[in-house]
């Protein structure tokens, strides 16, 4: 497995991550059992970035990575470079809102640390931006953290690059998390770019758009079983019969071109940017090998061309987020 910087502090991860969003039962049900074979996976592949949030599955994520990491026995927590989010809360109503407070961030993230069973996280995020809080403040915040030594580095998930320079001008950031893909090229106004000027990562969630850009995409009617998609535009007909059609034509392609889908979009992705880490979730040990194939593919020039013929930069039907999703990340441009 080819590596590349996390942050600008010096640590070295695996060009391809593994979201730990999967380990939850976010999109279709997994157990503990299933979620430790993917991590004993990912450590045969060399795949050691680890990204979860203590909103997966209400602590779940983190608790079934910690437990794996338990099982590897004494002196093995440092197996992987582990990220962690918090920032997301539920009023008594069931509604969510934002809270980037120092005392919430300190004491979400001690909750993080015991499911996780150790003692520090390579990065913490800020989940979704708190509009009342400037970002500033909570820069502040978090480099406190990094004082405390219970956090190596920060970053923000879903932020505009404007919000990226004043967090950056107050301390180094390690990364910006974001949704990026050949489906949603959004960071390509503006983020990929200040990413790359401030040496920050760029994270990549949804690198194969939701399974759009895989050989099985999910059928219609496994999309209206899971809240998520079920919701999500590019999901809800007639969006989702062209957008199977649109991505059909990459699946050719792949074809043609001796890769699975999946694999040729990481690749793709990677291409992009050397400070772009991809972290594709998945449920199945098979998809986790399809999408690390990715970090060895060299793609010319040609191949790049081809590639951005078949699915040209806005041919996407449908919104990436329905309204209620819209709420948190930070539209620009």
């Amino acid at each position: 497995m080819k590596k590349r910087n996390l942050g600008n502090g010096g640590t070295i991860v695996s060009a391809v991550g593994i979201g730990g969003m999967s380990f939850s039962d976010f999109y279709g049900p997994v157990d503990t059992k299933q979620s430790h074979a993917i991590l004993g996976k990912a450590l045969d592949l060399g795949i050691d970035h680890v990204d979860t949030a203590n909103v997966y599955g209400a602590g779940i994520s983190e608790e079934r990575i910690g437990s794996f990491l338990k099982d590897q026995g004494a002196g093995k927590h440092d197996l992987f470079k582990i990220a962690t989010k918090a920032g997301i809360r539920r009023g008594s109503d069931g509604r969510r809102y934002f809270d980037n407070s120092f005392e919430h961030l300190r004491s979400e993230l001690d909750k993080s640390l015991k499911r996780l069973g150790v003692d520090q996280v390579e990065l913490f995020y800020i989940h979704r931006r708190d509009p009342d809080r400037p970002i500033e403040a909570v820069t502040d915040s978090l480099a406190e953290l990094v004082k405390s030594g219970k956090i190596k580095q920060f970053g923000f998930s879903e932020i505009a690059p404007s919000s990226l320079k004043l967090a950056a001008a107050i301390h180094p950031v390690g990364a910006v998390q974001s949704e990026y893909s050949l489906s949603t090229r959004f960071p390509e106004m503006g983020l990929v770019q200040r990413t790359r000027e401030f040496g920050v990562s760029l994270v990549a969630f949804s690198p194969v758009g939701r399974s759009l850009l895989t050989d099985k995409p999910h059928p219609f009617e496994r999309c209206q079983s899971i809240d998520f998609l079920k919701a999500n535009p590019r999901f809800l007909e007639p969006n989702y019969r062209r957008n199977i059609a649109a991505t059909d034509r990459f699946r050719r392609l792949a074809r043609e071109m001796g890769y699975t889908a999946a694999s040729l979009a990481i690749a793709w992705l990677l291409h992009q940017g050397e400070h772009i880490l991809p972290i594709p979730g998945t449920r199945s040990v098979a998809h986790l090998q399809e999408v690390a194939i990715g970090a060895d593919i060299s793609l010319t020039e040609s191949d790049m061309q081809a590639i951005e013929t078949c699915l040209p930069i806005g041919w996407a039907h449908g919104d990436r987020y329905s309204p209620d999703q819209w709420i948190g990340p930070e539209k620009y441009c």
